[in-house]
Protein backbone atom coordinates (compact mmCIF):
# COMPACT_ATOMS: atom_id res chain seq x y z
CA UNK A 1 0.00 0.00 0.00
CA UNK A 2 2.79 2.40 0.88
CA UNK A 3 4.71 1.63 -2.31
CA UNK A 4 1.61 2.33 -4.42
CA UNK A 5 1.08 5.63 -2.66
CA UNK A 6 4.71 6.59 -3.29
CA UNK A 7 4.44 5.66 -6.96
CA UNK A 8 1.26 7.70 -7.39
CA UNK A 9 2.77 10.71 -5.62
CA UNK A 10 5.67 10.73 -8.07
CA UNK A 11 3.29 11.30 -10.96
CA UNK A 12 2.10 14.73 -11.97
CA UNK A 13 -1.38 15.66 -13.11
CA UNK A 14 -0.51 14.78 -16.70
CA UNK A 15 0.42 11.22 -15.78
CA UNK A 16 4.16 11.42 -16.40
CA UNK A 17 6.15 9.03 -14.19
CA UNK A 18 8.53 11.76 -12.96
CA UNK A 19 7.85 14.49 -10.51
CA UNK A 20 7.49 17.85 -12.28
CA UNK A 21 7.04 21.13 -10.49
CA UNK A 22 3.54 22.44 -11.24
CA UNK A 23 4.58 26.13 -11.06
CA UNK A 24 7.31 25.37 -13.62
CA UNK A 25 4.71 24.00 -16.01
CA UNK A 26 2.55 27.08 -15.44
CA UNK A 27 5.50 29.42 -16.03
CA UNK A 28 6.41 27.60 -19.24
CA UNK A 29 2.87 27.90 -20.54
CA UNK A 30 2.81 31.60 -19.68
CA UNK A 31 6.12 32.21 -21.48
CA UNK A 32 4.82 30.39 -24.56
CA UNK A 33 1.63 32.45 -24.51
CA UNK A 34 3.50 35.75 -24.16
CA UNK A 35 5.88 34.78 -26.98
CA UNK A 36 3.03 33.78 -29.26
CA UNK A 37 1.03 36.94 -28.62
CA UNK A 38 4.12 39.15 -28.86
CA UNK A 39 5.24 37.86 -32.25
CA UNK A 40 1.68 37.94 -33.61
CA UNK A 41 1.22 41.57 -32.54
CA UNK A 42 4.73 42.46 -33.69
CA UNK A 43 4.02 41.11 -37.17
CA UNK A 44 0.79 43.13 -37.40
CA UNK A 45 2.39 46.35 -36.18
CA UNK A 46 5.33 45.97 -38.57
CA UNK A 47 2.94 45.54 -41.49
CA UNK A 48 0.85 48.50 -40.34
CA UNK A 49 3.90 50.70 -39.90
CA UNK A 50 5.22 49.66 -43.32
CA UNK A 51 1.87 50.54 -44.90
CA UNK A 52 1.89 54.00 -43.29
CA UNK A 53 5.52 54.54 -44.36
CA UNK A 54 4.65 53.52 -47.93
CA UNK A 55 1.75 55.99 -47.95
CA UNK A 56 4.08 58.69 -46.60
CA UNK A 57 6.48 58.05 -49.49
CA UNK A 58 3.74 57.83 -52.10
CA UNK A 59 2.01 61.06 -51.04
CA UNK A 60 5.24 62.90 -50.14
CA UNK A 61 4.16 63.68 -46.59
CA UNK A 62 6.38 66.23 -44.89
CA UNK A 63 8.57 65.30 -41.96
CA UNK A 64 6.95 66.23 -38.63
CA UNK A 65 10.10 67.88 -37.29
CA UNK A 66 12.29 66.96 -34.36
CA UNK A 67 10.13 68.48 -31.61
CA UNK A 68 6.86 66.95 -32.82
CA UNK A 69 8.60 63.61 -33.38
CA UNK A 70 9.99 63.51 -29.83
CA UNK A 71 6.70 64.68 -28.27
CA UNK A 72 4.64 62.19 -30.28
CA UNK A 73 7.03 59.30 -29.65
CA UNK A 74 7.50 59.73 -25.92
CA UNK A 75 3.88 60.79 -25.41
CA UNK A 76 2.57 57.61 -27.04
CA UNK A 77 5.10 55.49 -25.15
CA UNK A 78 3.85 57.02 -21.90
CA UNK A 79 0.25 56.35 -22.91
CA UNK A 80 1.01 52.71 -23.70
CA UNK A 81 2.73 52.27 -20.35
CA UNK A 82 -0.32 53.65 -18.55
CA UNK A 83 -2.82 51.65 -20.65
CA UNK A 84 -0.85 48.38 -20.88
CA UNK A 85 -3.43 46.39 -18.90
CA UNK A 86 -6.54 47.95 -20.45
CA UNK A 87 -8.50 47.47 -23.67
CA UNK A 88 -7.02 50.73 -25.00
CA UNK A 89 -3.50 49.31 -25.03
CA UNK A 90 -3.76 47.84 -28.54
CA UNK A 91 -5.07 51.06 -30.19
CA UNK A 92 -2.25 52.94 -28.46
CA UNK A 93 0.32 50.46 -29.81
CA UNK A 94 -0.98 50.86 -33.36
CA UNK A 95 -1.01 54.65 -32.91
CA UNK A 96 2.67 54.56 -31.90
CA UNK A 97 3.76 52.21 -34.67
CA UNK A 98 1.73 54.13 -37.24
CA UNK A 99 3.29 57.40 -36.11
CA UNK A 100 6.76 55.87 -36.36
CA UNK A 101 5.91 54.66 -39.86
CA UNK A 102 4.89 58.21 -40.74
CA UNK A 103 8.21 59.60 -39.48
CA UNK A 104 10.04 56.92 -41.48
CA UNK A 105 8.50 58.07 -44.77
CA UNK A 106 10.70 61.16 -45.32
CA UNK A 107 13.84 59.15 -44.55
CA UNK A 108 12.82 56.54 -47.10
CA UNK A 109 12.07 59.25 -49.65
CA UNK A 110 15.53 60.73 -49.11
CA UNK A 111 17.20 57.32 -49.34
CA UNK A 112 15.34 56.37 -52.53
CA UNK A 113 16.46 59.64 -54.14
CA UNK A 114 20.13 58.72 -53.68
CA UNK A 115 22.06 56.75 -56.33
CA UNK A 116 21.15 53.10 -55.81
CA UNK A 117 18.51 54.12 -53.28
CA UNK A 118 16.22 51.16 -53.83
CA UNK A 119 19.15 48.78 -53.32
CA UNK A 120 20.12 50.63 -50.14
CA UNK A 121 16.62 50.25 -48.68
CA UNK A 122 16.52 46.57 -49.66
CA UNK A 123 19.92 45.93 -48.06
CA UNK A 124 18.91 47.67 -44.83
CA UNK A 125 15.64 45.75 -44.72
CA UNK A 126 17.36 42.41 -45.37
CA UNK A 127 20.08 43.10 -42.79
CA UNK A 128 17.48 44.09 -40.20
CA UNK A 129 15.37 40.99 -40.78
CA UNK A 130 18.38 38.67 -40.71
CA UNK A 131 19.73 40.24 -37.53
CA UNK A 132 16.39 40.07 -35.75
CA UNK A 133 15.74 36.44 -36.71
CA UNK A 134 19.29 35.37 -35.86
CA UNK A 135 19.41 37.06 -32.45
CA UNK A 136 15.90 35.94 -31.52
CA UNK A 137 16.63 32.35 -32.53
CA UNK A 138 19.83 32.37 -30.46
CA UNK A 139 18.00 33.44 -27.32
CA UNK A 140 15.08 31.07 -27.89
CA UNK A 141 17.41 28.11 -28.38
CA UNK A 142 19.91 28.84 -25.60
CA UNK A 143 17.50 30.47 -23.09
CA UNK A 144 20.42 32.65 -22.05
CA UNK A 145 19.65 35.53 -19.71
CA UNK A 146 20.83 38.91 -21.01
CA UNK A 147 19.25 40.99 -18.24
CA UNK A 148 22.71 41.99 -17.03
CA UNK A 149 23.20 44.28 -20.04
CA UNK A 150 20.01 46.28 -19.42
CA UNK A 151 21.67 49.15 -17.57
CA UNK A 152 24.45 49.45 -20.13
CA UNK A 153 21.96 49.55 -23.01
CA UNK A 154 19.80 52.19 -21.33
CA UNK A 155 22.79 54.45 -20.68
CA UNK A 156 24.03 53.88 -24.22
CA UNK A 157 20.69 54.88 -25.73
CA UNK A 158 20.52 58.06 -23.64
CA UNK A 159 24.00 59.02 -24.87
CA UNK A 160 23.06 58.14 -28.46
CA UNK A 161 19.90 60.28 -28.34
CA UNK A 162 21.78 63.28 -26.98
CA UNK A 163 24.58 62.81 -29.52
CA UNK A 164 22.05 62.45 -32.32
CA UNK A 165 20.32 65.69 -31.35
CA UNK A 166 23.70 67.43 -31.22
CA UNK A 167 24.61 66.08 -34.66
CA UNK A 168 21.36 67.48 -36.10
CA UNK A 169 21.62 70.88 -34.45
CA UNK A 170 25.32 71.35 -35.17
CA UNK A 171 25.19 69.67 -38.60
CA UNK A 172 28.13 67.31 -38.00
CA UNK A 173 27.91 64.41 -40.51
CA UNK A 174 30.73 62.44 -38.89
CA UNK A 175 28.96 62.51 -35.52
CA UNK A 176 25.73 61.43 -37.19
CA UNK A 177 27.52 58.48 -38.76
CA UNK A 178 28.98 57.47 -35.39
CA UNK A 179 25.56 57.74 -33.75
CA UNK A 180 24.00 55.52 -36.43
CA UNK A 181 26.61 52.84 -35.83
CA UNK A 182 26.16 53.11 -32.07
CA UNK A 183 22.37 52.86 -32.29
CA UNK A 184 22.62 49.83 -34.59
CA UNK A 185 24.77 47.98 -32.05
CA UNK A 186 22.59 49.03 -29.12
CA UNK A 187 19.44 47.98 -30.98
CA UNK A 188 20.89 44.52 -31.58
CA UNK A 189 21.67 44.32 -27.87
CA UNK A 190 18.13 45.39 -27.00
CA UNK A 191 16.70 42.61 -29.18
CA UNK A 192 18.73 40.12 -27.14
CA UNK A 193 17.69 41.82 -23.89
CA UNK A 194 13.96 42.04 -24.66
CA UNK A 195 13.74 38.50 -26.01
CA UNK A 196 15.60 37.04 -23.02
CA UNK A 197 13.26 38.88 -20.65
CA UNK A 198 10.27 37.18 -22.29
CA UNK A 199 11.89 33.75 -22.39
CA UNK A 200 13.01 33.93 -18.76
CA UNK A 201 9.74 35.31 -17.42
CA UNK A 202 10.94 38.87 -16.81
CA UNK A 203 8.29 40.34 -19.15
CA UNK A 204 4.75 38.94 -18.88
CA UNK A 205 2.87 41.70 -20.71
CA UNK A 206 2.90 41.04 -24.45
CA UNK A 207 1.94 44.63 -25.24
CA UNK A 208 5.07 46.01 -23.59
CA UNK A 209 7.15 43.18 -25.04
CA UNK A 210 5.90 44.03 -28.53
CA UNK A 211 6.65 47.74 -28.13
CA UNK A 212 10.17 47.00 -26.90
CA UNK A 213 10.95 44.73 -29.84
CA UNK A 214 9.28 47.02 -32.38
CA UNK A 215 11.28 50.06 -31.28
CA UNK A 216 14.50 48.01 -31.39
CA UNK A 217 13.77 46.72 -34.89
CA UNK A 218 12.75 50.20 -36.06
CA UNK A 219 15.92 51.82 -34.70
CA UNK A 220 18.07 49.06 -36.16
CA UNK A 221 16.53 49.54 -39.61
CA UNK A 222 16.81 53.34 -39.61
CA UNK A 223 20.41 53.16 -38.40
CA UNK A 224 21.41 50.67 -41.07
CA UNK A 225 19.55 52.72 -43.66
CA UNK A 226 21.56 55.79 -42.69
CA UNK A 227 24.84 53.86 -42.71
CA UNK A 228 24.20 52.21 -46.07
CA UNK A 229 22.86 55.47 -47.49
CA UNK A 230 25.98 57.38 -46.51
CA UNK A 231 28.14 54.67 -48.05
CA UNK A 232 26.10 54.67 -51.23
CA UNK A 233 26.11 58.46 -51.55
CA UNK A 234 29.90 58.47 -51.53
CA UNK A 235 30.23 56.18 -54.51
Amino acid sequence: MNSDTTALSSRNVSGYPYAVDAPALSDSAQVSRVLRNTYALLAMTLLFSAAVASASVAYQWRAPGMILTLVGYFGLLFAIHKLQNSAWALPAVFALTGFMGYTLGPLLTHSLALPGGAQTVSMALAATGTTFIGLSAYVLLTRRDFSFIGGFLFCGMVIAVLAGIAAMLLDIPALGLAVSGMVALLSAGLILFETSRIVNGGETNYVMATVGLFVSVFNLFTSLLSLFGIGGSNE
